[in-house]
């Protein structure tokens, strides 16, 4: 039955679902009152709630959507995969084929292993990474946000409720772009980091060749060099942002991107570490590497198979890119036009962009973060943050930047006289606190 008000399916929600979803990105907390408390379907680049209401969306699944939502090809690929059984008693031949095409488009992926979340691969990654070299500690920066729901990584964050003190004690912390900060670390811990993991960019990229030296020191020192590519993977190129920056990591771990919002994670890299989960080695000691038994459903990787052959066919890089320029072009026209392009801008790549809300300080404000999303619902344009999709076209250009010219009217007076004046219901809160 369904409800009336957003409230109420709050309290539903959270009735049932601890932080009300299934994803932490997902809760109440990440978005202002306005926004719809619930969503019902996905077409293209739009998402409607169940009373019918219409929002242009850039949330895109949390980036795991890259065509479009409901894209038709994709959806018909993945149904032939359930109609072929979803789920078999031995490896599938959509299998063999997801894993030869991804060894095919992915520079460093001579082997791979499917998964259906992200934090399942960059687990498995350091897991072959301490197989492999015989050590406990793994490394990776402070400005990344998230690696994994694993203790290894959540054990670094203020939310270390239930992690072992001495699980914590495995994992430090560098400074991306700042490789004496990762220096000090080797040194410090002689022979004992057995990975570092890391994006290859996120809106701030890689400077004075940084990632080829986190590569050089790695290997000087025998560690293992990972590349998340959960966001950068089929967004900066289709071969992932390691082609784009011409850098081959140990390992490499996708997700977001792959299949169109299907369930479809990978862990890939050289053959001589990836082989330590394999059984053809007789007598060589086994690793427990990732066996899951939906890890290869035959829908998820046909939707993979499909994605990437529309990837090509369409350039779909190539579309992110460009629309992703314009839009950060028009909404930096925009604020600069309202005289507060110190406070309101976007910036980053443009596959891949991000909008900084700061308040008169000049420090990030997130109660005027909040405030922007919240007009921007008012124009029926839901922008969480930005992830652009193949369906983002011109006429959904012209729809944002008129929502952000209406949006940031309100936020250039609320820069004067404070957010709090036209702010409905709560400021967005951080995922990592310490507290509710």
């Amino acid at each position: 039955m369904l409800s009336d008000s957003n409230n109420d399916y709050i309290t539903r929600l959270h009735r049932l679902i601890p932080g009300g979803a299934h994803t932490y990105s997902r809760g109440d907390d990440q978005f202002p009152s306005n926004a719809p408390a619930i969503l019902e379907k996905g077409k293209g680049a739009y998402v409607w709630d169940p009373r019918g209401n219409k929002f242009l969306d850039y949330g895109m699944a949390l980036r795991a959507v890259t065509l479009g939502y409901a894209d038709e090809d994709v959806n018909a690929a993945a149904f032939k995969g359930m109609e072929n059984g979803v789920n078999l008693t031995r490896a599938t031949t959509v299998e063999l084929e997801a894993a030869e095409l991804l060894s095919s488009i992915i520079p460093c992926a001579e082997m791979v292993k499917f998964a259906k979340n992200g934090s399942t691969v960059t687990s498995a990654a350091v897991k072959l990474a301490r197989a492999y070299t015989g050590r406990p500690l793994v490394v990776f920066p402070a400005e990344h946000p998230f690696f994994s729901y694993d203790d290894w990584f959540i054990g670094s964050t203020v939310m270390d409720k239930g992690v072992p003190d001495e699980e914590k004690k495995n994992s430090l912390i560098f400074h991306y772009n700042d490789i004496g900060s990762l220096e000090k670390l080797f040194s410090g811990h002689p022979g004992r980091i057995a990975a570092v993991i890391l994006e290859p960019a996120t809106t701030v990229g890689p400077e004075d060749k940084f990632l080829h030296k986190v590569k050089e020191l790695c290997s000087r020192n025998g560690t293992v060099f990972i590349l998340d590519e959960m966001i950068t993977g089929f967004r900066w190129d289709i071969r992932g942002a390691q082609a784009f920056f011409d850098i081959k990591p140990d390992l490499a771990t996708f997700g977001k991107g792959m299949a169109n919002g299907f369930s479809v994670a990978a862990l890939a890299g050289k053959k001589e570490i990836m082989e330590l989960g394999g059984i053809t080695k007789e007598g060589a000691e086994r690793v427990f590497l990732i066996s899951t038994t939906h890890g290869a459903e035959m829908h998820g990787l046909s939707a993979f198979v499909k994605t990437m052959e529309i990837y090509r066919k369409r350039d779909v890089v190539a579309h992110l890119w460009a629309y992703g320029e314009k839009l950060v072009n028009g909404i930096n026209e925009i604020s600069s036009g309202l005289g507060i392009k110190d406070y309101f801008y976007a910036e980053g790549y443009p596959c891949s962009p991000a909008y900084v809300t700061k308040g008169k300080d000049g420090a990030p404000s997130p109660g005027l973060r909040t405030l922007f999303s919240q007009e921007m619902i008012k124009n029926n344009v839901l922008m969480p943050y930005i992830a652009i999709s193949f369906s983002h076209g011109e006429k959904e250009l012209d729809i944002t930047l008129y929502a952000v010219k209406k949006a940031l009217e309100v936020y250039r007076r609320a820069l004067e006289e404070g957010y709090e004046k036209y702010l409905s219901g709560k400021v967005i809160r951080p995922v990592f606190r310490k507290y509710n």
